[in-house]
């Protein structure tokens, strides 16, 4: 039975586009945290020091992990609850 348009054959690289994305949306929170780099506006006063630079890094370094594609499962599991 044929649910989609797209075809399965598909499947694989779509999954990577996604794995992709998600990796660089991580790596965007966490330059904007450490880097002010996109604006992220409020963000300095809503955060204590310490936690901005402790979620900044992880994101950073997660974001970067899961884009590579290693220890994406782990990487993802860690950063679940980190995107503010």
């Amino acid at each position: 039975m044929n649910f989609g348009v797209i075809p399965q054959s598909f499947s694989p690289a779509l999954l990577s586009v996604l794995r992709i994305v998600a990796g660089l949306a991580f790596l965007e929170h966490g330059t904007g945290k450490l880097l002010n780099f996109p604006v992220l506006p409020g963000i300095h006063d809503m955060m204590p020091a310490a936690l901005l630079y402790f979620t900044g890094t992880m994101e950073l370094v997660g974001g970067l992990l899961i884009t590579l594609g290693l220890f994406t499962r782990p990487a993802a599991f860690v950063l679940s609850g980190f995107i503010l």
